[in-house]
């Protein structure tokens, strides 16, 4: 999927035959299908989250932007700044304008941060790492086992919260061009 394009994106005709899941927006009109499992799972506690949510946090599961297809409706990019000075593109449906997946910083178009609550099954992507803890609310309670960081983590803690294959995965799209 080629997001640079500033246009809205339409459905394409067909999507993976056997995707790793499926999900869309809260009108029904965009539907779209993950090929494969994320490589990481976000849950954001930056104030930016919270703001943009509407919510406690944000869950993002990370993918290669190729793995996602979009099988119905049609999608509008939105650009937000962030903190960082790179900026967000938040993909949105165009009839309920609901955020379905968005673009980050130094990925850029290569990688697609799913909105978890726009799964089919949610429960296929939980956190696998905690991240901006340091401004959660203070009535979240984080759960045992799963990496928590203060701000974004290092790239020398990427294996660990990432696996042997994410890390492989994440290099590969670091080392593409954009």
């Amino acid at each position: 999927m080629n997001d640079a394009n500033p246009k809205a994106h339409a459905a394409p005709i067909a999507g993976p035959a056997d995707p790793f899941a499926t999900g869309g927006c809260r009108c029904g009109t965009v539907r779209y299908a993950l090929a494969r499992a994320p490589y990481v799972v976000h849950c954001c506690h930056c104030h930016e989250c919270q703001v943009l949510s509407g919510s406690a946090f944000a869950i993002n599961a990370v993918v290669e932007t190729e793995c996602l297809t979009l099988l119905a409706g049609t999608v509008a990019p939105v650009a937000v700044p962030t903190h960082s000075g790179r900026g967000q593109t938040i993909m949105r449906c165009t009839a309920c304008q609901t955020a379905v997946w968005s673009h980050y910083g130094s990925l850029g178009q290569k990688a697609a941060f799913v909105r978890v609550g726009t799964l089919d099954s949610p429960a296929l992507c939980p956190p696998t790492v905690h991240i901006y803890v340091r401004t959660r609310l203070p009535w979240i309670t984080l759960p045992d086992g799963i990496p928590a960081f203060d701000g974004f983590y290092a790239g020398r803690d990427v294996p660990q919260i990432y696996g042997a294959e994410g890390a492989s995965r994440l290099a590969t799209l670091r080392a593409r061009p954009e």
